[in-house]
């Protein structure tokens, strides 16, 4: 039985950018070839006769959806009319037929079970070759999308390998207010992974911890340089210090001159490295915010609901150090446009907290 052949497509609509899956069709099967496939499958009938049935069959259905009726195959598919358009008011006519008028085609839930039980998916390479970074990890905190300086990132995905000793690419850490470095000192690397020591590039500020992930190659000797950016932001922890001397800490920003929500007093027994997350709560228009321990999945504080700019305070979780941490948020609505643009409604910042 022969595959069902599928590709990874950039999504343009999506911010940040992702991907989406293609299916690929082989070849289009036209009436002739359903005949010929029936005709070998029951030899008792010849091609001809399975062809008549075959156009019969759309004439019949055609007029029965003609007298106003739904048609279904068992264990197929159904038909049936809808009809689009606006109407001012309840005695206005139809509106044109070949504006609104639609045929429904529905698929019975048995024949959909049965082709996902029966079909076979191959992946195609990308139509044009370049690298692909699917994921980007701290291999230290093993934590995603987190740039750690004394960690090791690990980039996987496709078409990813590269010689720096024939320098025919580069791996490039950028951030998003200003700097950006060239990678030198690397692990392993290979067309699904690569291993970078980082070299991170300061910016101006201490909130200004968002970067991206870049990945750059020549495929042939005299081939264009094709580069792939990693569709998710990167950030570094931050270092939440001076608390007790009424120290401030930006958090939760990009490349702002000016944070979007600071530290500004908290209460904890010991140095400790804990998270924030902000979700976005579309339904209910309001960010959700929380402290969280370094395990994906693992402990967390009661969320606090925020909707305008103001003083919070969020109660750490159980086995923290942090009791609580009391924060300032200065720009809700830039914030929650980050959130939306740029981190697909989740975003987190790992918070080194100490008492010096």
């Amino acid at each position: 039985m022969a595959t069902v052949l599928w590709r990874v497509v950039p999504n343009a609509l999506t911010t940040p950018r992702s991907y989406r899956v293609l299916i690929t069709p082989r070849n289009s099967a036209d009436t002739e070839d359903l005949a010929a496939d029936i005709a070998l499958r029951h030899p008792n009938f010849n091609k001809a006769d399975i062809l008549t049935i075959l156009n019969a069959e759309d004439e019949v259905a055609l007029i029965r959806l003609i007298n106003g009726e739904q048609v279904t195959k068992t264990g197929s598919f159904s038909w049936s009319l809808s009809c689009t358009g606006r109407l001012n008011s309840p005695e206005d006519p139809l509106p044109p037929l070949d504006e609104s008028l639609h045929i429904n085609s529905r698929v019975n839930p048995h024949f959909l079970e049965r082709l996902c039980r029966d079909a076979r998916f191959e992946r195609l390479p990308m139509q044009q070759k370049q690298p692909l970074v699917t994921t980007a990890r701290d291999t230290v905190l093993d934590l995603t999308d987190v740039l750690n300086p004394q960690g090791l990132l690990q980039l996987t995905g496709e078409n990813l390998y590269f010689d720096l000793k024939q320098d025919t690419g580069n791996c490039v850490i950028a951030g998003t207010e200003s700097g950006s470095t060239t990678q030198s000192r690397f692990g392993p690397i290979s067309d699904s992974e690569i291993i970078v020591m980082p070299d991170i590039p300061a910016q101006s500020n201490p909130w200004n911890n968002e970067y991206t992930v870049s990945v750059s190659t020549h495929y042939t000797e005299h081939g264009t340089l094709r580069t792939g950016t990693y569709g998710q932001m990167l950030r570094t922890p931050l270092a939440v210090t001076g608390i007790s001397l009424g120290h401030e800490t930006g958090i939760l920003s990009s490349k702002e001159a000016v944070p979007n929500a600071v530290i500004t007093g908290g209460t904890f027994t010991a140095d400790e490295t804990l998270r924030i997350q902000v979700i976005q709560d579309l339904t209910r228009e309001r960010l959700l915010f929380s402290l969280l321990d370094m395990e994906e999945q693992g402990a967390s504080g009661d969320a606090v609901a925020v909707t305008a700019n103001g003083t919070y305070s969020l109660p750490g979780f159980a086995g923290s150090a942090v009791s609580s941490l009391e924060i300032r948020v200065d720009h809700y609505l830039d914030l929650w446009s980050m959130i939306r643009n740029d981190y697909n409604d989740r975003l987190v910042d790992v918070l080194d907290v100490t008492a010096a």
